[in-house]
């Protein structure tokens, strides 16, 4: 009876504990701030076909680096229902000039081009359109004249779920790794140590450039992206591994450890049960603050050509096409791909640093 006491009174004390914790988050105002600017960003990449009012893909050939259209509200006759006015073609190269004379109504819940959701659903619902088919570029056009907006959302597909993937493959092969490594430790311990130390002195950045470099051009967007992926984790399991086996030797020879040896538990169940959830504040934190890192990588290896390739999009191989000076200083919207990295960047990591404060089980 007394023993029943006692855990009723410990699994309390663990849920308050946990309780005080997540109370602790959100009191950190900058972390919750970036808590929503990221599930702000992933709504709108989930959902990019109905908050885009094109397609990936879809150009206006005589719109090539078109600047961001401007919303108006007023005209000379007062406030109006939003409306844009049309451009016409210069003479000039990528020069466009306002037409006063017509204007074009900004329609919301706008019928356009058909997709679908999560390969389920049909809809051709676009959160925003204009009437007649006229383009709109709310950030502007890229090279192709593709809406420049369109291609962030869906470029922010792979950039955003990349280091999610990544990220858990990483973490699972880290966990199990590292736990069976400190658990049983002797000639088990030596080998797969040996194992992470090779892995970790491979240099990340040279490992990717060699091996994407290798890709074939003609492979899918799709398989690339999981090759990319795929590297990514291989190179990143090894130094979780190592920090996991560290927790795992402090832990296992706790007194809740050896009681579940006494009365007969299996060690695969005292690993999953007991030991590697002790890990779980580390890894939340890692997580956090490891996927920027695969967002910044799979971002480099498309800007220079071998991630991502054209015609899909990611942040990366968007930002390629303001390489020169010229391209920067004439059309600036084209570097917008990369304030959306930083920002999520960012965001990650102030997220990181208040996971850190809240859940760290020394503080």
């Amino acid at each position: 009876m007394e023993n029943i006491i006692k855990n009723e009174t410990e699994i309390k004390q663990n849920k308050n504990l946990w309780i005080k914790k997540i109370s602790n988050f959100y009191k950190n105002k900058f972390a919750l701030t970036a808590a929503i600017i990221i599930l702000f960003l992933y709504i709108l990449v989930i959902f990019a076909p109905f908050f885009a009012p094109y397609s990936a893909n879809k150009n206006f050939k005589d719109k090539f680096f078109h600047p961001p259209t401007k919303i108006h509200f007023w005209d000379e006759n007062g406030l109006q229902t939003p409306f844009i006015y049309e451009t016409e073609v210069q003479e000039g190269w990528a020069e466009y000039n306002i037409n006063r004379e017509k204007t074009h109504s900004l329609q919301f819940f706008h019928q356009g081009e058909e997709y679908q959701i999560f390969g389920l659903f049909k809809s051709d619902i676009h959160l925003f359109g204009v009437e007649a088919n006229i383009p709109i570029f709310i950030l502007g056009s890229d090279n192709y004249g593709r809406d420049l907006f369109t291609r962030i959302l869906y470029g922010g597909r792979v950039s955003l779920f990349i280091g999610f993937f990544a990220i858990f493959i990483t973490t699972f092969i880290g966990l199990i790794a590292g736990g069976i490594s400190g658990y049983y430790g002797g000639i088990i311990d030596s080998i797969i140590m040996r194992a992470v130390e090779v892995i970790m002195s491979i240099p990340s950045f040279y490992l990717l450039l060699a091996l994407a470099a290798v890709l074939p051009l003609d492979i899918s967007s799709a398989f690339r992206f999981f090759l990319i992926v795929s590297i990514l984790a291989f190179q990143g399991w090894a130094g979780m591994a190592r920090v996991i086996r560290g927790m795992v030797l402090s832990v296992k020879n706790e007194d809740y450890i050896s009681a579940a040896k006494a009365i007969g538990a299996e060690d695969k169940r005292i690993i999953i049960k007991h030991i590697l959830p002790a890990t779980a504040t580390y890894v939340i934190i890692r997580a956090t603050v490891a996927i920027p890192g695969y967002i910044i990588m799979e971002s480099g290896l498309s800007f220079i050509g071998l991630g991502i390739q054209e015609p899909s999009a990611s942040w990366g191989n968007m930002l390629s096409s303001a390489q020169n000076i010229t391209k920067m200083s004439d059309f600036p919207w084209l570097l917008l791909p990369g304030f959306f990295i930083f920002i999520t960047v960012l965001s990650y990591n102030i997220l990181g640093d208040g996971l850190r404060d809240a859940f760290d089980p020394k503080s």
